[in-house]
C-alpha cells in the first residue's frame, strides 16, 4: 500500500474484506432465517441477542484494531520481527480478556436479559441463546486476533477464505440444530447458538496453525507468548479507545434494543430483522475501513501522511456510492426485503417503515466507518471512540428517546419548564411522542451529522504522527 496507484491496491486489500465480513454476516442471517421458522418470540429474542453478543465481540473488534495499526506500521518501517512479536502478545491479550468477559457475561446473564427488556418467552429464549454464545467468547478473540495480525502484514484473502468455510459450516447445520434433524432434537434458538460455537471453533483453530506455520506474513513463536509489557502497554494504549469505542456501539444498540421492545414484539422483531439487512452494508463499510487502517499505518511507517490521507478520501468516496445505491436497492423493495425472513405481515409493516426511514442514510453510517478506519490505522483511536460517542450516545440516543416518547418542554423565554416524559434534554421541544417511527429517525440524523463532524475532524491532520518507535526486536531462539 505504500507505492503504486491508490485505487486498484486498496482495492485488492478490500476485496477479500468485503467478502469475509459479508460471509460472516450471513452467521446472523442463517440465524435470524432458520430462527423465523421457529416463532416471533424466537426471532425477537435473537433479535434482542444481537446487540448484547455484540457487545463482547465489539471489545475484540476494539482490542485487535491495536494489533492492525502496530504490525502495519512495523511492517511499513520494515520491521517485520517486532511485527511477530506484538502477534503474540495480541494473543495473549485476547484470551485474557475473552475469559474474563466470558466468565462475567454468564454470572449476570438474567440481569443483563432482564435490563433489556426480554419477557416471558422472549426471555427463556434468549437466554437458551445467550448462555452458548459465552462459551463462543475466548474462540472469537482469537480468530480476531489472527485475522488482524495477518491483516496488518497486508493478507486478508486468507481470513477472508477461512470465514466462507466456516460461514459454510454454520449455514449447513444451523437447520439441523435449531429444527431438528435425525438424532439432533429440535434445539430452536438454543440450536443457532451451537452451530455458531461450532462454527467459530473450526475457524480458530485453523487460524492458530495459520499463525504458528508463518507463511502468511506474520508468525506467532511460542516463546514470545511470555508477557512482554512494553509491547502489551502500547497495545492496550492504543487499544482502549477502540474497545471503549466498540462498547459505545454495543451499548448504544442495547439500549435501542430496549427501547424498541417497549413496542412489543412485532416491532422488536422488524427492528432486528432490519439491523441484520443494515449489517450488510456495514460489513462492507467495516471492511473498507480496516483496508484503509492498514494502508494509513503502513504509509505512516513508510513516512508518507500524504498517502495515507489520499487513501482515506479514495476509499470513503467508493464506499459511499456503492451504500447509497445498496440502500436505495432497499428502500424501493422494504417489502420483499422484510419477506425473506418473516411472513408475519404485523413484523413486515413495521419493517417497512424502518427500512423506508433508514435505508437512504445507509451511505453516512458507511462514510463514517471507513474515516474511522483512517484514523485507527494512524493509532489514533481516541478520536474514532469519540466519534463513535458522539454519534450514538450524544445525538442517537437522547433524539430517539425524545423523538419516541416525548421530551422537556420549555415555555417561551423561560418562564416555565413542562413534565419530563424521559430523561431527554431539547429546548423548546412540544414533547410530542412519536413512536416507533421517532426511533429510526434518529437513526438517519445522527448517520447524517456524525459523518460530517468525522470528515470535518480528519481533515484537520492531526492523526499523522503513527504511534511506533524505532527499537529493533531480538531474533527468537526458537519457535
Amino acid at each position: 500500500m505504500t507505492t503504486g496507484s491508490i485505487t486498484p491496491k486498496l482495492f485488492d486489500l478490500a476485496w477479500p474484506l468485503v467478502l469475509g465480513n459479508l460471509l460472516q454476516t450471513l452467521y446472523n442471517l442463517a440465524d435470524m432465517f432458520w430462527v423465523g421458522r421457529v416463532s416471533t418470540e424466537a426471532v425477537a429474542a435473537v433479535s434482542l441477542m444481537f446487540p448484547l453478543s455484540w457487545m463482547f465481540v465489539s471489545t475484540a473488534v476494539g482490542l485487535t484494531a491495536a494489533t492492525i495499526a502496530v504490525v502495519s506500521q512495523h511492517i511499513g518501517a520494515g520491521n517485520d520481527r517486532r511485527a511477530d512479536e506484538v502477534v503474540a502478545q495480541t494473543v495473549l491479550l485476547a484470551l485474557a480478556v475473552s475469559v474474563v468477559l466470558a466468565l462475567a457475561g454468564f454470572a449476570a446473564r438474567n440481569w443483563l436479559l432482564f435490563w433489556i427488556g426480554a419477557r416471558g418467552a422472549v426471555f427463556v429464549e434468549s437466554l437458551a441463546y445467550i448462555e452458548v454464545i459465552f462459551l463462543t467468547l475466548p474462540l472469537t478473540f482469537l480468530f480476531f486476533a489472527f485475522r488482524a495480525s495477518l491483516q496488518g502484514a497486508g493478507d486478508t484473502r486468507t481470513a477472508m477464505w477461512l470465514v466462507a468455510i466456516s460461514a459454510a459450516l454454520n449455514i449447513v447445520i444451523d437447520p439441523v440444530f435449531i429444527l431438528g434433524w435425525g438424532p439432533v432434537p429440535a434445539l430452536g434458538t438454543r440450536g443457532a447458538a451451537i452451530a455458531t460455537l461450532i462454527a467459530r471453533l473450526f475457524a480458530t483453530a485453523v487460524g492458530v496453525w495459520i499463525l504458528l506455520r508463518g507463511d502468511w506474513g506474520v508468525k506467532l513463536y511460542l516463546r514470545d507468548l511470555r508477557p512482554n509489557p512494553t509491547i502489551l502497554r502500547k497495545l492496550i494504549d492504543v487499544g482502549y479507545p477502540a474497545t471503549l469505542d466498540g462498547w459505545a456501539r454495543s451499548f448504544a444498540a442495547v439500549a435501542m434494543a430496549a427501547l424498541v421492545a417497549r413496542f412489543g414484539p412485532a416491532a422488536t422483531a422488524a427492528y432486528g430483522i432490519g439491523v441484520r439487512l443494515m449489517s450488510i452494508s456495514w460489513s462492507v463499510a467495516g471492511a473498507v475501513g480496516q483496508a484503509t487502517a492498514t494502508g494509513v499505518g503502513q504509509n505512516l511507517g513508510a513516512k508518507t501522511p500524504a498517502r495515507a490521507a489520499a487513501v482515506t478520501r479514495v476509499a470513503t468516496a467508493g464506499t459511499m456510492a456503492l451504500l447509497a445505491a445498496a440502500g436505495g436497492l432497499v428502500w424501493l423493495f422494504p417489502a420483499a426485503a422484510m419477506r425473506v425472513f418473516v411472513a408475519d405481515p404485523e413484523t413486515i409493516a413495521e419493517g417497512v417503515v424502518f427500512l423506508r426511514i433508514v435505508a437512504l442514510s445507509w451511505a453516512f453510517f458507511g462514510g463514517l466507518m471507513v474515516v474511522q478506519g483512517g484514523f485507527r490505522g494512524a493509532g489514533d483511536t481516541k478520536v474514532a471512540m469519540a466519534l463513535s460517542l458522539l454519534s450514538r450516545w450524544v445525538v442517537r440516543i437522547p433524539l430517539a428517546a425524545a423523538l419516541a416518547f416525548g421530551a422537556v418542554s420549555v415555555t417561551v423565554g423561560g418562564v416555565g419548564v413542562g413534565p419530563i416524559a424521559v430523561p431527554a434534554v431539547e429546548i423548546g421541544y412540544t414533547g410530542r411522542a412519536w413512536g416507533v417511527e421517532g426511533l429510526w429517525w434518529a437513526y438517519t440524523t445522527a448517520a447524517v451529522v456524525s459523518f460530517l463532524l468525522g470528515v470535518a475532524w480528519f481533515r484537520r491532520g492531526t492523526w499523522t504522527e503513527g504511534v511506533i518507535d524505532e527499537e529493533p526486536a531480538a531474533e527468537p531462539t526458537d519457535d
